[in-house]
Formats: structure tokens, C-alpha cells, sequence
């Protein structure tokens, strides 16, 4: 059963004005809408201005005969000037928030024809906003040769929900996947939860200005995903200033005061000459601050003033300077109990605490691996203008362990940025072999090995015996070690080691040939097994 229909719209006191000889075969836009034999409308809420009530008389007269079901309802509707913008919002506003929309058992359609091009603007922009749950009706006369042939007129039903309209779906859906895209890097991501996170920024991002806080480990990408929020920011939400970003980490005293918020000429021994201060120079634009969790109380103060106020005092300055930026903070710390520790201002948390984003770590992310391997490579081409490939096996390999338990990847991104970037200068003839990838997995494991713990690559091996073994033939035997304690058994990790070799063998014993590649170092199975 279909719902009652409901139209709301001005009454036209131009086009809705008529001459008694030309009353019926005129078209009115809103005698019109009541004349449509496909467009039964059960009640129509009219704004009249007291000015015109004459007029409106005559037309709900009218409405009558055309349409006896059609329930008219007046409403005055007074405007000073119905060219003032902010008027003609504020009296509809004010209307639709009193209305008792139902719309689960009424339609609703606002009638555009009518009114002024300011009242028009109004109604759109309110039902785009949602306050009006309906779509939009426009009418028109039925011209024929430049002449009304249907008093009647035609009309045409707009829905705003463009997500309806297939063609402007899929535009819409390849834009959004763009914005992803950029927010991401280019990276085609797999991870579940950092494509939901991503997804969230997006919207965040273009609708809001209000600070945004990036949480998670040193490493985990926030510095760039903040630049990368600036840039849609700045296409698709106006933003007309520059990025600016700060190492909070790097600023203390009078150096993070006047860093900040800038100072006047003598405010310090030193202080030479004035200087406008990065927030300044993040005016209509916006400052990334990582690391927030390092700023001072005092610069912690001034920073939420400046953030409520848009204004803040130089060092040594005593008239306020207006900055309207936008602001994202990032931190590996957790604020609250900085705050319960009293390090860290409750009232600037609360401030900055609106929108906040954790950035998982690249341990958390290891599905991501690949694609960020070819994205630092990619990285490692342009900033060098020299192209390295891996090789297939060593591709594998490298990925195998990147992606396994022994790899801590402690600082995150940096670690795998650190990783291909010697991977790839030290790879002969632009391809990186197996040799380098288990260079590079040694190197990595030191790296991560905790100083307070016995070291572990060499297995049994004394630090005598390591230093007897070239260094070329070290890596891979840390490599195989390394493989042997994740496998279950001597033959399986044969089977790893040996996994493109083996196929090219008529007779092949993985196991065997382990346990003299072993032996060469004084090494056995169970040796590395216990170790």
C-alpha cells in the first residue's frame, strides 16, 4: 500500500498569480502539482508570506476543485527580505525542526518551483542535509510550440540519495576508491582492520576539522598518513594553507615556545629578530604534531588555547596572533596515564581526543608485507633512479621470513624501509639474490636481539668459531639455523631449504644433504635443536 503524499513549498506570488479570464487554462505551479492524474497528493503544506493571504485564499480555493482530496494547510510565513539568505535558512530551519515529520507512513516531496532562487537554495540544502525526509519536486509548464498546451503542466520527482542512480554510483564508489588509495599510499592493502581504519579517516577527513590524534608504535606510518589526510584535505575540503609538521620530540624551553608560537625581537638572550612561529605559519592550513606526548605543561596550555581561541601570545609579545589551522597530533604514548601521572594536560586530551586513530604495527599487518616490499622498492627507484628486482627464490624467502615469528619488525615501517633499501643497494647487477637475502635476515635479527639476552644466530657456535667463518658464509648459516628451529623436523627443513634445487634432482635426500652442510661447521641437528 503506498503512503500519503505530502508536498511542502512557498506560494508562488508571480507564477501562482492568475487573471480571471485565463484562471483554467493557465499553468500554476502549485494548482499544477494538485492537477497531475499520476501524482495524487494528500496534503499540501503551503508557506504563504501575510502580504499575499488574498492570494493564497484563491489558490487553495483552486486546489479544492482540482483535487477535493487534497488536504491544503496555510502556514504564515513572514520574511523581511526573501533575498536574505540567512533569514530565509533560519525561518525554514525553524520549520522543519517543529514539523512532525513520520516518514514511515508519510512521503514527503518539497516543491522547488515555487518561491525565491535564495528560497530554493534553502530547501536543498536542508534536504540534502537530512531535516527533510523526502526528495525534490520540480514543475513546469507543458509548452507546445511556445505555447501551455496541458494547464497541468509536467513535473520531475529528484532524489538526492545519488547512490540510487547506477552511472553516479559507480563514479562516486571509483572516487571514494581513489581517496582510499591515497590515503594508503597507492598500497593495495589486505589487512581487514587497516582497511576499515582507513575507511573511517576517509570520512573523518572531509567532513570534519576538528583535531585528529594518531596513536600506535614509532614507525607505524603516522607522519605519513598525516600528509597524506592534508592532501585530501586540501582537494577536497578547501584547505588553502600549508602542511607544517613538527617534531615535538626535538623542541624544549624557550626553544618550543618560540618554535610554536613564535617571539618577539629580545624575548630571549639571543632572540635577534621576530619570528611568526609554526602555527602561524599554519594559518587555513594544517600542523602536524608528532609526538605530542613530549611538549611541556606550559606548551601544552598555550597549544589548547591556541586550538579554542584560534590566538595565542608570542614569546615576549603582548597583542594575541590569529592562526586558524587545523591540527592532527600523533604519539606512541598512552595519554591517559600520561594525564594520571600529571605529564600530560586532561583538558588538551579532551581537546584533541574527538577523533582518535590506532595504527596497528607492521607485525600486525603481515599480509600487508608483500605489497609493501613493492611499494619501498618502488620507493628506492625514484629516489635513486636505479630499478632492483628480486629474484623469484629470494622473493620468497625473504617474505617467508618477513612474514614468520622471528620477525619482530620493532621499528615498523622503518625496519622494512631499512631492510630493502641495503637489499637493493647491495644487490648485484639490479637483482637481489639468495646470498643477499640471508645477509639481510642476519643483520635484521641482530638488530632486534636484545642486548640482554645471549646471542642466539650462531646456535652452539662460540663467538670464536663465528669469527672464524667468512662472513658471506655466515649469513647463510644463520639463515639455515634459523630455518631449522621453525621446522619440525631434519627432512622438512630440507624440504625448505632446498625447495627449487630438490627439483631439479632425480634423487634427492633433503635431510642428508642438511646434515653435511652442517657438518662443515662442527654443527648437528640436534645441537641447534637444544640451542
Amino acid at each position: 500500500m503506498k503512503k500519503p503524499l505530502v508536498v511542502l513549498g512557498f506560494l508562488g506570488t508571480t507564477l501562482d498569480r492568475h487573471q480571471e479570464r485565463d484562471r483554467w487554462s493557465k499553468w500554476r505551479p502549485t494548482v499544477g502539482l494538485c492537477q497531475q492524474e499520476d501524482l495524487l497528493v494528500a496534503r499540501l503544506e503551503l508557506l504563504v508570506d501575510p502580504k499575499f493571504v488574498d492570494l493564497a485564499d484563491m489558490i487553495i480555493s483552486d486546489v479544492r476543485q482540482v483535487s477535493p482530496e487534497t488536504e491544503v494547510r496555510a502556514h504564515l510565513f513572514p520574511l523581511r527580505d526573501p533575498w536574505d539568505f540567512q533569514e530565509v535558512y533560519e525561518q525554514l530551519y525553524d520549520f522543519v525542526r517543529s514539523y512532525p515529520f513520520a516518514p514511515d507512513d508519510e512521503d514527503y516531496l518539497i516543491h522547488l518551483t515555487t518561491g525565491t532562487h535564495v528560497g530554493q537554495i534553502c530547501w536543498f540544502l536542508l534536504n540534502e542535509a537530512r531535516f527533510v525526509p523526502g526528495r525534490l519536486l520540480q514543475t513546469a509548464p507543458a509548452s507546445h510550440r511556445g505555447r501551455d498546451s496541458n494547464p497541468a503542466g509536467r513535473y520531475e520527482i529528484i532524489d538526492l540519495d545519488l547512490s540510487k542512480y547506477e552511472r553516479l554510483a559507480t563514479r562516486f564508489a571509483q572516487e571514494q576508491e581513489r581517496t582510499l588509495d591515497l590515503l594508503k599510499g597507492g598500497i593495495t592493502t589486505r589487512n581487514r582492520a587497516f582497511n576499515e581504519l582507513i575507511g573511517q579517516i576517509e570520512l573523518v577527513a572531509v567532513r570534519s576539522r576538528a583535531p585528529i590524534l594518531l596513536t600506535g608504535p614509532t614507525g607505524a606510518g603516522k607522519s605519513m598518513l598525516a600528509g597524506r589526510i592534508y592532501d585530501l584535505r586540501r582537494t577536497r575540503a578547501g584547505l588553502a594553507g600549508e602542511f607544517v609538521e613538527v617534531n615535538c620530540a626535538t623542541l624544549r624551553g624557550d626553544q618550543a615556545m618560540s618554535a610554536l608560537f613564535g617571539h618577539k625581537r629580545g624575548a630571549f638572550t639571543g632572540a635577534q629578530s621576530e619570528r611568526p612561529g609554526l602555527l602561524k605559519q599554519a594559518d587555513d592550513g594544517l600542523i602536524f604534531l608528532d609526538e605530542i606526548g613530549e611538549l611541556g605543561l606550559d606548551e601544552q596550555a598555550m597549544l589548547l588555547r591556541a586550538l579554542e581561541d584560534k590566538s595565542f601570545l608570542p614569546l615576549g609579545g603582548d597583542k594575541p596572533v590569529r592562526s586558524d589551522f587545523q591540527l592532527i597530533a600523533g604519539t606512541n604514548r598512552d595519554l591517559r596515564r600520561e594525564v594520571a601521572s600529571g605529564r600530560f594536560r586532561d583538558d588538551l586530551l579532551a581537546r584533541i581526543n574527538l577523533w582518535t586513530f590506532s595504527l596497528p604495527s607492521l607485525a600486525e599487518r603481515r599480509e600487508d608485507l608483500a605489497a609493501n616490499v613493492d611499494f619501498e622498492l618502488e620507493r628506492f627507484a625514484a629516489s635513486h633512479r636505479r630499478r632492483v628486482r628480486f629474484q623469484k627464490e629470494a622473493r620468497e624467502a625473504f617474505l617467508r621470513f618477513a612474514r614468520g615469528p622471528e620477525a619482530r619488525w620493532s621499528a615498523n615501517f622503518r625496519d622494512l624501509n631499512a631492510a630493502v633499501t641495503r637489499l637493493a643497494t647491495l644487490a648485484p647487477k639490479g637483482r637481489i639474490t639468495e646470498a643477499c637475502v640471508a645477509a639481510e635476515i642476519a643483520r635484521l635479527q641482530e638488530s632486534w636481539r636484545d642486548p640482554e639476552e645471549p646471542q642466539k644466530p650462531g646456535g652452539p657456535l662460540s663467538a670464536g668459531q663465528r669469527a672464524a667463518i667468512d662472513p658471506f658464509d655466515l649469513a647463510q648459516l644463520d639463515y639455515t639455523i634459523s630455518v631449522c628451529r621453525e621446522s619440525r623436523t631434519l627432512s622438512e627443513a630440507g624440504r625448505t631449504l632446498f625447495a627449487v634445487s630438490r627439483t631439479k634432482r632425480r634423487v634427492t635426500n633433503d635431510a642428508d644433504r642438511l646434515k653435511k652442510y652442517l657438518a662443515r661447521f662442527d654443527l648437528t641437528w640436534d645441537a641447534i635443536r637444544k640451542s
